[in-house]
């Protein structure tokens, strides 16, 4: 696949993240700052590294599973990585707008 399809299908997976709505600020989870990266690997492997407010959010297994479900019925996907992590912790200086 050639790189600006593959750029065009990570922009296409933030673009439907931002339907998962965070349950505690009422935000979509892009716009929060809360997805750091997207990858595709061979046109059909989504790699995704979020994080969640803090480490004892409630919310981190729905909004991870969120995030992998949504992402497999991004078209061209076949597969969905999703991983949790806390470094950079994140701040409020890392939301959108």
């Amino acid at each position: 696949m050639s790189e600006p399809e593959n750029a065009t299908t990570c922009e296409t997976i933030r673009d439907a993240l931002r339907m998962i709505i965070d349950p505690e600020l009422g935000r979509n989870i892009v716009d929060l700052g809360l997805i750091y990266d997207v990858s595709v690997e061979d046109g059909r492997i989504a790699h995704v590294t979020m994080t969640t407010t803090t480490k004892g959010c409630p919310a981190s297994v729905y909004l991870k599973e969120a995030v992998r479900n949504c992402v497999w019925y991004v078209p061209g996907v076949e597969y969905a990585e999703v991983r949790l992590t806390y470094e950079p912790a994140w701040t409020p200086d890392m939301m959108a707008g």
